[in-house]
């Protein structure tokens, strides 16, 4: 642990007394190293890169627009993919004013991408733009924007669903579905029978509680796909503002692990012209995905899929534990339900990669699946009649990660994969194509770096970025069907950014507890690195196991504050380790039902060999920080690696997953089961149980209004370490969410301090004030 040296010491003294381990450590860290670290902030960072491309969105087959940037701020281009020829969308100067009139505020032509959340084309030529959740029709050769009509809303009115043929919006009303007629604002009411708790469509898995309405519709508008949601016996989580005078007080349905009674649902078909109510003639269902913490996942409920004729649905059904899933296929004329196949996994079952990958082919009555059977994730085809397997359609050690696009009548699926190029880094994703009855994959994208898609609406083009944490992004179009690089759409340019002083996080690979796996991650040194002196160094931990520490391996401008955090004078980590996805099953098995784990014999593992390896890294002074399930790793680092941990920052953390949503916990660790002595499978997670082996620094934050992790999971910790008589350090935020908001900049500051004076040993500037983006 350094030593915590006041104004003025002298540092031959501190040579003399505390030897060359710390000789080099600075009495105080001043205003400058901490405007030096500002500069590397994402919002400061990312201006200066050029020609680099966001927010990708095709208007048609043929035309796409992105932004593009550099040092007189973001543009909208907007490309003719016949062509490969790029021109401004509009003039933005004169569109900035057209906005301005048409919100009533200000804005930054320089800066559209920071106003405009949407966009796309209209059937007339003019633009449907999106400013937060008001749409603005605009002419893009004379800039002239008026509000888009939309019907209003009661007071109460969660927000519309759209129907295929955008003739009409469903919409959850007093807990009952609704549909509005387009444009003209006419109601008709779908059920009736919706009670408090007992609604249609609504969206509540407990972390997540909003009145938007989950259901999908057919394809030719008739008819709607959703659930009656049975919150009745549901517990229920409380938070209480803080405020002068009378708090407000937030109630909501927040089922628990262990609960008896939790969210179920029962699934219905609505005909919209007769209004009738279909119940499907099957048990209430777990409120469960295949792959997310709520039946919703990626903006639909992508685990209810419609027949191309709209005569039947498929689904898939999960069990509270996540390790079996049914497919099951009903008529919608008679509710009757039948099981297709059945899915039994180890531990858990997901249908993708972050992605929900399956897909029901009802005009060749099949379904496409995807699984990890074989240890890793692949396609295969199942008859839909009989649900016998009728064939796997890839197959090898890697992945496909995520299915893009499905063209029935050619068979032809595309899809990101891990991990199948040989000698590539097993992370970077690449798109394929593959015929299902082939079963050959033709790789489309062979850069070894990391790749993201955008197909065009006909799947004959494919916008592709790619790019290594080094090396900087290009842009390219390509034919969706060879990989043909059509257009060169941007390369980006760092000159600027690297003239500021940034420099790239270094790759790393080191091996995992069992001394063969490889794990992989990122180095951050400072940018004004001095090989001849010691660095302490901080864990920055994400141990999953939906995600992983590394936010990319293609490039960021900045990954976070850990550039930030190293010019302070630090070595900054961070490492995927075991537990975590893109890698094997048996990988991200790591430490299936042992959550309690956090994946921290491997960041140990890993920061030993990188001391062994570079002299620099002195693992006397090693720090450790993350939030949420990062937050959760960091105390178990701080209780039971109290040896090799000297200080933790530990944000809003899930410290015992009784205390957090049920389906997420009961996913990875499992169903709660206690014996007859009161103990359970859950009390080794537990951070407050292991709270008394404390032994360096420990700051603990949580928001106070935290609808995600309530903040009872960090006073459970607070309790315990009083209790056994510890010393530790507590910001708690009056009305701070999971994500904390205003008081970000506040909380990376106190974060640069704690870490400054507890594992540097010096002093830092006073009430630095970090600015937010302009």
């Amino acid at each position: 642990m350094g030593l915590k040296l006041q104004a003025g010491a002298s540092v031959a003294v501190l040579f003399l007394c505390t030897g060359g381990a710390f000789a080099q450590t600075p009495a105080r860290v001043t205003e400058a190293d901490y405007a030096r670290a500002e500069r590397m902030l994402g919002q400061n960072t990312g201006p200066l890169v050029d020609h680099a491309v966001t927010g990708v969105k095709w208007l048609d087959d043929g035309h796409f627009v992105y932004f593009e940037s550099d040092a007189n701020g973001m543009h909208l281009q907007r490309m003719d993919a016949a062509t490969g020829k790029a021109a401004p969308a509009f003039d933005h100067v004169r569109m900035g004013k057209a906005l301005s009139a048409a919100t009533g505020k200000p804005v930054d032509a320089r800066r559209l991408d920071r106003v405009i959340s949407g966009i796309d084309g209209t059937a007339d030529g003019r633009l449907d733009i999106a400013v937060r959740d008001t749409h603005y029709l605009c002419d893009a050769v004379k800039p002239h924007c008026v509000a888009k009509p939309a019907p209003k809303a009661k007071d109460g009115d969660g927000p519309g669903n759209a129907s295929p043929d955008g003739k009409r919006e469903a919409f959850i009303r007093d807990w009952n579905l609704w549909v509005r007629e387009l444009p003209s604002g006419k109601e008709t009411q779908l059920t009736t029978d919706g009670i408090k708790d007992f609604g249609y469509a609504t969206n509540n898995a407990g972390w997540v509680h909003d009145d938007s309405a989950i259901l999908v519709w057919s394809p030719d508008s008739s008819k709607i796909a959703t659930f009656q949601q049975d919150q009745r016996k549901t517990g229920e989580m409380t938070l209480v503002s803080t405020k002068v005078g009378h708090p407000d007080v937030q109630t909501w349905k927040y089922p628990l692990v262990g609960d008896k009674d939790v969210t179920m649902i029962e699934r219905v078909v609505i005909d919209v012209p007769t209004h009738s109510v279909l119940r499907l003639k099957t048990p209430p269902d777990q409120h469960r995905s295949t792959q997310c913490d709520d039946v919703s996942c990626f903006g639909g409920w992508e685990d209810v899929q419609w027949a191309k004729d709209g005569k039947t649905i498929a689904f898939a059904s999960t069990s509270r534990d996540h390790t079996k899933t049914w497919v099951r296929i009903a008529d919608v004329a008679t509710g009757a339900v039948r099981d297709v196949f059945q899915e039994d996994a180890k531990n858990w079952f997901e249908s993708g990669i972050n992605a929900i990958n399956w897909r029901y082919l009802s005009e060749s009555n099949e379904i496409l699946w995807w699984s990890q059977r074989s240890n890793w994730g692949h396609l295969y085809v199942y008859d839909a009649t009989n649900g016998k397997l009728k064939h796997q359609v890839t197959k090898g050690d890697w992945n496909v990660a995520e299915l893009l696009r499905l063209d029935t009548a050619t068979r032809t699926a595309w899809f990101t994969g891990v991990g199948r190029e040989e000698g590539h880094h097993p992370y970077h994703q690449h798109l394929y194509r593959v015929n299902l009855d082939s079963g050959e994959p033709v790789l489309l994208s062979p850069e070894d770096a990391q790749h993201t898609f955008r197909l065009s609406p006909d799947g004959t083009r494919v916008v592709d970025t790619y790019s290594t944490t080094a090396v900087a992004p290009v842009t390219v179009l390509r034919d969706a069907n060879d990989g043909k690089v059509l257009a060169q759409v941007a390369q980006a340019d760092l000159a600027r950014l690297k003239l500021s002083g940034w420099v790239a996080p270094e790759p790393i690979v080191v091996k995992a507890r069992d001394g063969k796996t490889d794990l992989y991650g990122m180095l951050f040194k400072p940018s004004n690195f001095d090989p001849n002196k010691k660095y302490p160094i901080i864990n920055y931990v994400y141990p999953g196991p939906q995600v992983g520490s590394v936010r990319s391996y293609g490039f960021l401008s900045a990954h976070g504050d850990n550039q930030a955090l190293a010019e302070l004078g630090f070595v900054v980590v961070a490492i995927d380790g075991m537990g975590t996805p893109y890698r094997s099953k048996a990988f991200h098995d790591g430490y299936a039902k042992n959550i309690g784990d956090n994946t921290l014999p491997d960041q140990v593992a890993g920061m030993k060999q990188l001391a062994a390896r570079y002299p620099w890294i002195d693992l006397s002074r090693v720090g450790i920080w993350g939030h949420s399930g990062g937050g959760n790793a960091t105390g178990t680092a701080m209780f039971r690696y109290g040896d090799f941990f000297k200080v933790g920052i530990a944000e809003s953390g899930n410290h015992d997953n009784r205390n957090y949503e049920d389906d997420w916990a009961e996913k990875w660790q499992g169903l709660l089961v206690s014996g007859k002595d009161g103990k359970s499978n859950y009390d080794d997670q537990a951070n407050q149980n292991h709270a008394s082996g404390l032994k360096g620094h420990l700051l603990l934050i949580h928001g106070l209004m935290d609808d995600n992790v309530p903040p009872s999971s960090t006073l459970l910790v607070v309790d315990a370490l009083i209790k056994a008589n510890k010393d530790f350090d507590l910001l708690l935020l009056p009305n701070a969410r999971h994500g904390y908001g205003e008081y970000s900049l506040y909380v990376m500051r106190k974060r640069w301090d704690y870490f400054v004076d507890h594992l540097l040993g010096a002093e830092h500037p006073a009430a630095y004030a970090i600015k937010p983006a302009k």
